[in-house]
């Protein structure tokens, strides 16, 4: 059992599943009418400390915090209380890895004396609450067990996708100037190991600020070269340090401490850390698992991300364990792993009721086995609704997923700073209607409107800028890490009042969002303003196209013009000249003939990020023959060189 705390935890708030049974429409009217009562009901799903008696502190607006008075422990709220109720011999997270090395199954019990003994690690250490630890791990269960040893104790982690180049990893850990950093001997690729422990060094040669302790998980697979430390940080061995720890018990912190920092590109460049704090978001998790993904306590989700990004943070690691659910942690791809069933082999295996993913993994798989014939290899009769985000999801991705899974396909829209949903088909609380090609509808919460660029509200319809009504609700970004400036002038200073998503998209008479890419997606054609996410679409209805890309290209006559990169379904047997015919016609007719679309390019692959979205802007400047960077998230640098290679043989006319 978990190691006692002195601590009293007080239940004065009576955790309950709490009601949403009211319809759609009446719970986002009572969340944006009287949102102080509504988030504090929500809050009854958290056990407290020290329960709040307010939700809203607007004191500091437009810096807002949720929960001021309250406190509370993540980590507890997580694992503890699962074991305390009679949950402990449930599995927590199910680890599942199809590159090599052990699959296993960890039970609540286990994985508390499991994040026990790492937060008694983290303590000999001296890393004490309020400090910072830089994770930078695979998909691996120490990852998890990581994370929320760090909530035990108040500590906030920054988790950096394993594999980052070492040059990124340096300018993380100097803005976030951690004590601790977690690591292992390397990642596992479906053909290849990648070494962790040299891009480690590099990075904390690099980094001005000193590093005092490195915690290595070694790995039996992939045996790395020995470090030579230099500089003050000091090395040690996972598995030596957990057999000597001291269990730590749950710290109380503040609902509005920071529990992590996690990094996302600015458009200078610059990382920016977003600030994710405690009270507020474990509210926001446990109440999202009902209202928006129908998950009960002992079901199981399977989401197929990586703990580096906001989605893994959020829905593979908290708020499954905030409710008591199961979470698949998948080291491996949808696709080459070794084939394109995987995705299917593991919701047969695991009982999956929900597979949330991106639409680049089901593109993956379209294109590698477009018929689906995978699937009949397995009894995926236990999977009842497929959640996809993360980038726009195109009306013919969403309809292939749809007619071959036979369940619904819930598209819905957040950010790495929202950290949770801004729109979506909230299906614990209604069934709405699904719209191909929109996330459906504002989760309560979340006040969505479209603006011009002088901030006057577009009619329904019309294309504008997105923006959500401040506060936004709780779990969402408290600020930029070290940088409230900074945080102003990125997303508040735009539309005062308002927080700038950086989207642009329309609402239609039913209130459906429609989100058709980044704000500078957008082509000029002859004066006429036309969003790259509407030609795309039109693109991907064609049955040989697996995926597009549209970006523009400058034109003497009107200014730009789209060009289309696509990449074709395995074993198309088509043509460049005839799929640019057939395109032209398919766009004319459902966008219209002024986009004066006639360029198109057969590719192996697009350029992406390991998060699955397309590099856009390193596509513009590589068709315009600009200078360009590699950027540091690319999932496969290697896709550039044969872009760069395909350009330059067009160009030469060849």
């Amino acid at each position: 059992m978990g190691t006692e705390s002195p601590v009293k935890w007080d239940n004065s708030l009576e955790r309950e599943q709490v009601d949403i049974s009211r319809s759609y429409r009446d719970t986002y009217r009572a969340s944006v009418e009287d949102p102080e009562a509504f988030w504090l009901e929500a809050a009854r799903a958290v056990d407290w400390t020290s329960a709040p008696t307010r939700a809203l502190d607007d004191s500091a607006a437009p810096l807002y915090r949720w929960f001021p008075d309250g406190e509370l422990n993540t980590c507890f709220n997580a694992v503890d209380r699962h074991v305390r109720d009679g949950r402990g011999d449930q599995p927590a997270v199910i680890y599942d890895s199809a590159v090599g090395g052990p699959s296993r199954t960890i039970t609540y019990r286990e994985l508390l004396a499991e994040v026990e003994r790492f937060a008694g690690v983290l303590a000999a250490k001296g890393v004490y609450k309020g400090d910072r630890v830089v994770i930078y791990l695979p998909m691996i269960a120490e990852a998890v067990v990581a994370m929320l040893a760090c909530a035990r104790i108040g500590a906030i982690h920054s988790v950096v996708f394993g594999g980052f180049a070492a040059k990124e990893l340096a300018i993380r850990i100097d803005d976030a100037r951690p004590k601790l950093l977690v690591t292992a001997t390397g990642g596992k690729e479906p053909s290849r190991y990648v070494e962790y422990l040299p891009l480690v060094e590099r990075a904390l040669a690099m980094a001005s600020h000193p590093v005092s302790h490195v915690v290595v998980k070694r790995r039996p697979e992939i045996q790395a070269a020995e470090v030579v430390p230099a500089g003050p940080a000091k090395w040690h061995d996972w598995d030596e340090e957990m057999a000597a720890a001291e269990p730590q018990p749950p710290v109380p912190v503040k609902a509005t401490d920071p529990l992590y920092i996690l990094y996302t590109s600015g458009t200078t460049g610059v990382p920016k850390g977003v600030v994710r704090d405690n009270g507020g978001h474990a509210v926001a998790m446990t109440w999202s698992m009902n209202a928006i993904y129908d998950l009960q306590p002992g079901e199981v989700m399977f989401t197929g991300s990586d703990v580096g990004w906001v989605v893994g943070h959020s829905y593979i690691v908290y708020a499954p364990l905030l409710i008591g659910a199961t979470t698949v942690l998948y080291e491996g791809k949808p696709v080459g792993t070794p084939d394109a069933g995987a995705f299917w082999r593991i919701i047969e295996q695991y009982g999956v009721k929900n597979l949330f993913t991106a639409p680049t993994a089901m593109r993956a798989i379209r294109r590698e086995d477009p018929t689906a014939a995978e699937l009949a290899n397995y009894d995926v009769s236990s999977l009842v609704t497929v959640f996809l985000a993360g980038e726009r999801l195109d009306p013919d991705t969403y309809e292939w997923t749809a007619a071959k899974l036979g369940v619904p396909v819930v598209d819905h829209w957040w950010q790495t700073e929202t950290g949770w949903a801004i729109c979506a088909n909230p299906r614990g609380i209604e069934h709405l209607p699904i719209k191909p090609g929109s996330p459906s509808v504002p989760v309560p919460g979340y006040q969505v409107e479209i603006v011009d660029g002088s901030g006057e509200p577009m009619p329904a319809g019309e294309e504008g800028s997105i923006v959500i009504k401040l506060p936004m609700p709780p779990g969402t970004l408290q600020t930029l890490w070290g940088n409230d400036d900074h945080y102003h002038s990125s997303y508040l200073v735009h539309f005062p009042g308002y927080y700038l998503t950086g989207d642009a998209g329309y609402v239609d008479e039913d209130g459906y969002l429609f989100v058709m890419g980044r704000t500078d997606d957008v082509i000029n054609v002859a004066g006429h303003r036309l969003s790259i996410g509407s030609i795309e679409a039109a693109i991907a209805t064609h049955p040989e196209v697996a995926e597009c890309a549209v970006v523009a290209v400058p034109d003497a006559l009107k200014g730009q013009v789209p060009a289309g990169y696509v990449v074709l379904s395995a074993g198309s047997p088509i043509d460049e000249a005839t799929l640019t015919k057939e395109l032209v016609r398919i766009v004319r007719e459902q966008v219209g003939a002024l986009v004066s679309f006639h360029l198109v390019t057969i590719v192996p692959a697009l350029p992406k990020t390991r998060s699955g979205k397309i590099l856009r802007k390193t596509m513009r400047q590589i068709v315009a023959g600009e200078a360009y960077t590699v950027p540091a998230t690319i999932e496969d640098a290697s896709v550039l060189t044969s872009l760069q290679e395909t350009v330059d043989r067009k160009a030469a006319g060849n």
